[in-house]
């Protein structure tokens, strides 16, 4: 049973739908924190937080990062003396560039900034409250009921697996989250934190388009197998929706 979960970009997408696939589950997390950046856009998501006690909306732009401060205060108020259990960085940018010829700085400087450097700086703010859950819960094995950073990643940040041109913004700045998982599993370990990167699939969302091969139902229960099964073996690793290891 994880005892508290916060996952950013809620509001639509996979994120939405790892909402609503914790609620399904058995034993839902106590405290399910789900982000977005504007309440006017997050329709469903305000009538499932209306319908279920134990999830909160608190806004968040994740790169809008002298917010964060204020954001871990209001997050502090919710999980008490508990801390953070999972920390899920899902929010993300997929700059449809497909070509170098295409490409200017802004796609590959604003991709960065969104799905590298935030992630990296949103852990480094929450981080405390990680550490307060892992101590509180000392008597559980190392894994989500502990302590742990879920990063979405992408297969096409797999240099070992890459054989398409072009998606230099996405591919490079998901790689560059990859190193920073693998980063920050290591820093962390003493701490009992441990941190993986997930690839959700090909899956039918805003960002993946309607020819991808998979819906977002099976895509987050997966997902949500995973992190509830992820152990001290699992830390530092890339890994598939259906727990599959994936190459860097």
């Amino acid at each position: 049973m994880i005892k508290s979960i916060l996952i950013t970009g809620s509001n639509r997408g996979l994120g939405l739908g790892l909402v609503k696939q914790l609620l399904s589950i058995p034993n839902p997390p106590d405290k399910i924190i789900a982000t977005c950046r504007n309440l006017e856009n997050a329709k469903e998501l305000r009538e499932i937080a209306n319908k279920h006690k134990n999830v909160h909306i608190l806004l968040l732009d994740v790169t809008d990062f002298n917010s964060y401060d204020d954001f871990k205060r209001k997050l502090e108020n919710i999980l008490q003396d508990d801390g953070l259990n999972v920390l899920f960085n899902n929010a993300g940018t997929y700059p449809r560039v497909t070509k170098l010829e295409l490409l200017n700085s802004s796609h590959l400087v604003n991709a960065f900034v969104t799905n590298t450097v935030a992630p990296i700086m949103l852990t480094k703010t929450l981080v405390p409250l990680l550490k307060t859950a892992a101590q509180k819960n000392s008597d559980k094995p190392i894994g989500s009921e502990r302590a742990a950073i879920i990063n979405m990643s992408s297969i096409l940040a797999s240099i070992s697996e890459n054989s398409s041109e072009g998606l230099y913004p996405y591919k490079c700045s998901k790689a560059a989250l990859n190193m920073a998982t693998k980063t920050l599993s290591i820093e962390l370990k003493e701490d009992n934190i441990m941190a993986i990167c997930l690839h959700p699939g090909w899956v039918k969302t805003d960002m993946g388009g309607p020819n991808a091969r998979l819906d977002i139902e099976p895509s987050v229960k997966g997902i949500v197998d995973l992190i509830l099964s992820v152990n001290s073996e699992h830390n530092g690793g890339f890994y598939q929706y259906d727990g599959k290891q994936l190459p860097w």
